[in-house]
């Protein structure tokens, strides 16, 4: 019986150690390319995971995605989470507003 107690805690710890592990490896860095088919400009873009209640920093900063522009977006953020809220802030002001399973993702386009 006391045998049986250690195995049983030495498997848990293995199991835990596992999970953490995975986690880990699981984590990974993202790339996809963003197109801007619309008539407007991208002004701004933020994206965060979809669980999450604050926005992520301005990804294009003080450039902007003009029409017919492509550009690469990384995300490096070391989540595992693969749903995300993506939101583009388009020269007239407009706000468009989307979520993706970027671990799918090759590409998003605006039109």
């Amino acid at each position: 019986m006391e045998n049986d107690m250690k195995l049983l805690k030495q498997a848990v710890a293995v199991l835990a150690a596992t999970v953490a592990l995975t986690g880990q490896v699981l984590a990974q860095d993202i790339t996809y390319t963003l197109n801007n088919y619309s008539a407007l400009i991208l002004v701004e873009f933020y994206t965060s995971p979809a669980d999450s209640d604050d926005w992520e920093e301005d990804i294009l900063g003080a450039n902007v995605l003009a029409p017919g522009e492509s550009g690469t977006v990384n995300i490096s953020d070391g989540r595992t989470q693969c749903d995300y809220d993506l939101l583009f802030v388009m020269s007239d002001g407009q706000e468009l507003s989307d979520t993706v399973n970027i671990c799918e993702l090759d590409s998003y386009t605006l039109q």
